[in-house]
C-alpha cells in the first residue's frame, strides 16, 4: 500500500509552494504523495543521532546538512523552478555544491541521502523515491531500517545505481560520497535496541 495521493491530478512546485502547510507533500513526477504523519520518536531519534554525527564531521566544510522538512527540488532539465515536477524532502541530505541551495531549500541533486524507514514510507521510499534519486544523480542513497537494525546502501556507478551494500548496524561505516564523514552505529543501535 503506498503513500496516499492528494489527487489524480498533475502538479508543479509553483502550485506546491501555495497549499496550505497543514498537510505535507511532496511531488513526483507531478503526483502529490500526502507525507506521513509525524514520525514515531525512534524515527527522530535516530535521524537526530544520524543528523549529529554528519553535521560535526562537516563543521567547516563546504557540504551542508539538512534535516526534514527540506525541499529538494529535482528538475529534469533547466525549467524554471515553478515548472518543476518533483520535490522531496529526504530525511537527511548533504549538499556540497552552495550554488544548489538558496532560501527554499535544494534545487538539484544532493550528494548523499538518507531516509529512516518508517512501515507507512519504506515502500515509497525503497522503490519510488530510489527510482527519483537514481535518476536526478544523487551519488548515494542510504535507507535505514531500525526495526531490522540494518541500512541499504546504493551507490550511483555510471548513472545507476549498483547492487545495494547490505549491513547491520554495527562498528563504524564510511560514506562513499563523503570521505570526511564516518557513520558510528554504536549510538544508532541502542537507540533502535530501546
Amino acid at each position: 500500500m503506498g503513500l496516499p495521493k492528494r489527487d489524480e491530478e498533475r502538479h508543479t512546485y509553483g502550485e506546491y509552494r501555495r497549499w496550505p502547510e497543514a498537510t505535507r507533500y511532496e511531488l513526483i513526477d507531478g503526483i502529490a504523495y500526502a507525507m506521513a504523519p509525524a514520525a514515531s520518536r525512534r524515527h527522530q531519534e535516530v535521524l537526530l543521532e544520524l543528523a549529529r554525527q554528519v553535521a560535526n564531521a562537516l563543521a567547516g566544510q563546504p557540504c551542508r546538512a539538512f534535516i526534514a522538512p527540506f525541499d529538494v527540488r529535482l528538475p529534469r532539465a533547466d525549467e524554471a523552478d515553478d515548472a518543476v515536477d518533483t520535490v522531496v524532502q529526504p530525511d537527511l541530505s548533504v549538499v556540497c555544491d552552495p550554488g544548489k541551495l538558496d532560501e527554499r531549500g535544494c534545487r538539484g541533486a544532493p550528494d548523499w541521502v538518507v531516509e529512516v524507514l518508517s512501515p507507512a514510507t519504506a515502500g515509497h521510499d525503497h522503490i519510488v523515491k530510489r527510482a527519483v534519486y537514481e535518476r536526478a544523480g544523487v551519488r548515494e542513497y542510504w535507507l535505514v531500517h531500525p526495526v531490522d537494525r540494518i541500512v541499504t546502501v546504493y551507490r550511483l556507478d555510471a548513472g545507476r545505481f549498483g547492487v545495494p551494500e547490505v549491513r547491520e548496524l554495527t562498528g563504524r561505516q564510511a560514506v562513499g560520497a563523503l570521505p570526511q564523514v564516518e557513520i558510528d552505529w554504536e549510538p544508532v543501535a541502542a537507540i533502535t535496541a530501546a
